[in-house]
């Protein structure tokens, strides 16, 4: 059994007497410490706030001025700080050294998604039909590569074709995703940035800062995008 506050422990047959209580009201050492400080810097104490009755919370704030209020940034400014960042402003993604897109701080979260998910993989090789049987592959064609960036994005629920992305959506660019298909190839524009696959044997990347050609191509676009 634990010792505890009159527990028998404490009253067993042979025990040592307690030590001597000490007096009622003395303090211990750390009070008489506060006692003779405040009797040297005696002060009077509001008792319901414990605040100095004396206290002036204006006594020692300094008078603000306007000057001394955080200014507004200029535009220039703003630039210059997302360009140290590595973060595009605007609606122009970038890519970086090793092949990845970086979306720009304006783009909506649906064309970020996209982004994040082609990506993923970017930097993967291509392989004929690859992607189209299963969404997680080692290898992915050029219409596989588009489909699984926009089921990520929650836009398609089966990878499709180059010949059926030549269908799909609407008609003519769109604002941040526009899609360039026929029945031999597809490639897209996300954000201003290329995700081909032919960009594979240039850059090693599908993120292409350089255009290409859209002769031959039909052009569409996710709608609302």
């Amino acid at each position: 059994m634990l010792g505890g506050c009159g527990s028998a422990d404490e009253t067993a047959t042979g025990a040592q007497p307690p030590p001597a209580q000490a007096t009622v009201g003395q303090p211990p050492a750390y009070e008489e410490q506060a006692v003779d400080k405040l009797k040297r810097n005696p002060r009077a104490v509001d008792p319901d706030a414990g605040v100095a009755a004396d206290f002036d919370p204006n006594a020692n704030a300094s008078v603000t001025n306007a000057a001394e209020l955080p200014q507004p940034r200029t535009d220039a400014e703003i630039r210059a700080e997302l360009e140290r960042s590595g973060i595009p402003s605007g609606e122009q993604a970038s890519v970086t050294s090793d092949g990845l897109a970086v979306a720009p701080l304006g783009a909506p979260d649906v064309v970020q998604a996209v982004i994040q998910a082609g990506n993923q993989i970017a930097r993967l090789p291509y392989r004929y039909g690859g992607g189209h049987q299963t969404w997680i592959d080692t290898a992915y064609d050029c219409s596989a590569s588009i489909s699984f960036a926009f089921a990520a994005a929650g836009m398609l629920d089966r990878p499709l074709v180059s010949g059926d992305l030549a269908n799909w959506g609407a008609a003519g660019p769109g604002r941040w995703i526009t899609i360039y298909a026929n029945g031999g190839h597809v490639f897209m524009y996300v954000a201003g940035l290329r995700f081909d696959t032919s960009g594979l044997r240039v850059t090693g990347s599908r993120w292409q800062a350089e255009p290409r050609s859209s002769a031959g191509f039909t052009v569409r676009h996710p709608v609302g995008l």
